[in-house]
This record gives structure tokens, sequence and C-alpha cells, in this order.
């Protein structure tokens, strides 16, 4: 096994807690890039290893995230390991940061970014975090909190607009338009490792069911051709959102479990940029990956023209 290379931290995460984690043949490691449909693709795996649309338990009950500081992670730890089913561990960890098994599956998730930023600025609306901050303060304590979760946080900037400028240019190890093309890189150079899967979002959301048996063909996982309908169903964006108690991860951290599954549409930046954010954006993308990433990430060229001009 390849130990983690790179430790990566902030206010809620910590991949140094992955340290020791006992992984095992089999198990489903997913890690993508916040946002670009980390949840979705829990409950697809989850779907296809219980094969029924009702799953035994709230997907957080079935997969947690190590890194996240509002568990300790003896907790985390003793979770996986009471689990007699296949495993589906959820991070937002880089490739570098994790632990590599080669008994273990690597699912990485892209999107394009200009549709992850106005994901991100839909989901620190919706966060309560007098919440998330109980939950760390139980979990592994405040005394060493300072900063955009305390009282000393700068204050929101009013504009939508603004806002996805500032996830552009965020320079946090799990927020960003940095961190987003960093995560996705590592991932990219290692797609050819036959336990590293790459799934983009677009292709979810145009072809469920496609993607879905190809995901089971991938993890070795057989479904009779007569469950394939209701399973689909059950991973459909619409099916999730109207099912958020069961399927929103850290249900009391959202003033509306709801609202975490947003829109799940692409194209929503057209709104809000015209052509010369267009062109500023494809310089600053330029700058973070290549090319051949950067095209699949935008399934194609970007596009610098905004179907809708202005903001």
């Amino acid at each position: 096994m390849h130990q983690p290379t790179v430790r990566y931290q902030n206010a809620i995460m910590d991949s140094q807690r992955w340290q020791g984690f006992p992984l095992r043949d089999g198990d489903i490691v997913i890690s993508t890039p916040a946002k670009c449909g980390t949840t979705w693709t829990q409950t697809i795996c989850a779907l296809l290893i219980f094969q029924t649309p009702e799953l035994p338990h709230r997907l957080d009950d079935i997969c947690v995230w190590p890194d996240m500081k509002t568990r300790s992670q003896a907790d985390v730890f003793a979770f996986y390991e009471a689990q007699q089913h296949r495993r589906i561990i959820k991070t937002h960890t880089p490739f570098d940061g994790l632990p590599i098994h080669d008994g273990v599956t690597y699912i990485a998730v892209g999107r394009d970014p200009r549709d992850v930023a106005l994901s991100w600025d839909a989901h620190f609306q919706n966060t309560d975090y007098d919440v998330v901050l109980a939950l760390r303060d139980a979990a592994v304590g405040n005394d060493d909190l300072t900063g955009e979760l305390t009282d000393d946080a700068p204050p929101p900037l009013e504009s939508a607009y603004d806002r996805l400028w500032a996830w552009m240019e965020h320079p946090d190890v799990q927020i960003g338009l940095p961190s987003m093309l960093h995560h996705m890189s590592g991932f990219w150079a290692q797609r050819q490792r036959s336990n590293v899967l790459l799934l983009h979002y677009d292709e979810l959301k145009s072809d469920l069911e496609g993607q879905m048996r190809a995901l089971a063909r991938q993890l070795d996982i057989e479904v009779p051709q007569q469950r394939w309908p209701e399973l689909v169903r059950a991973a459909t964006f619409d099916s999730m959102r109207s099912r958020a108690d069961e399927f929103a991860p850290v249900l009391a951290m959202w003033r509306d479990p709801q609202q975490f599954f947003n829109r799940g549409v692409s194209g929503q930046w057209r709104e809000l940029l015209g052509d010369d954010d267009l062109r500023r954006y494809e310089e600053q993308v330029r700058k973070l990956a290549e090319p051949e990433l950067v095209d699949w990430l935008h399934r194609g060229p970007i596009t610098t023209t905004a179907a809708v001009p202005g903001r």
C-alpha cells in the first residue's frame, strides 16, 4: 500500500485522519472535489451494492467522511470496522493525500468548474455554521479554530457575481478553483490505473443508466436486469431531492435539507458571466491544469461567448 505524500487540512478537514485506517479489498473510495456529485456517486454505489431503492440506513449511516472534524477519528474507524457489507468511503482529499491500496477502487468525479462555483455558493447559503461548530467542538474541540467559521469571519459578499470570482481565486485546500483543478489533476494523472475511475457530472446527467451500468461492471457488481429501472429512478436528482432526509449528509447542518440538492443543472454560469469574464476565466483555468483535462471538464473547448450577455 502506498502512503500519502501530502497532508491537506483546514478548519473542517484533515487528511492525516486517514493514518492507520484499515482499508479492505473491495472498498470503494469516492474522492471528489466538493460540489461535483459526491453524494450522487455515494448514492449510486449504495444502490448498486444493496440493489434496492430502499437502502437499509440513511446514506450518512452507510458512508461517512473520515477527514471531516465533526466526528472523532476513533468513531469513524469503529463505524467502518463494524460494517460487513462492501464499504463506501467518502472523501474530498486529493489522490496524493490518500493511502492507495491495489484492492481498493478510487472514484473521482469532474464537473465544469463554473457550475461548481455556483453550487458552492448555494452550499454556503444553506449551511448552519452554528451546528457545524457545535459538531466540531464535540468531536475535536474548537480551541484551535480561528477564521472564516468564527465570529472573526469577514461578512459575506453581497453579489453572486463577486462570490463566484472569490471562489475562483480562493486559496483553501478544499474550496476554490485552484483546489478543484489540483484535485482533478492528481486523478487525471492516475487515470490509467485499473483501480482509478473518472466520472463526469454531465454524463451522469445525460445518461444515468448507462453510467450506472458501466460503474457496476467496473466494480464487478452483477445487477439482475429487472432491478435496473427502479435503481436508476432512485438515483435521479429529483428522487434524491424528494428524499433529502435520507440522502443529505450530516442532516443537522442544513437550513433546508432539500436545498442541499439545489438545482443540479449545468450552465447556470451563463446567467452571470459575460464574454470578458469568460476570457478571464479561460486564462485562469489554463494556468492551473493541462489542456486535455481542461477540455474534458468542460466537455470540449471552453465556451468563451456567453449565451446570456453580461451579468
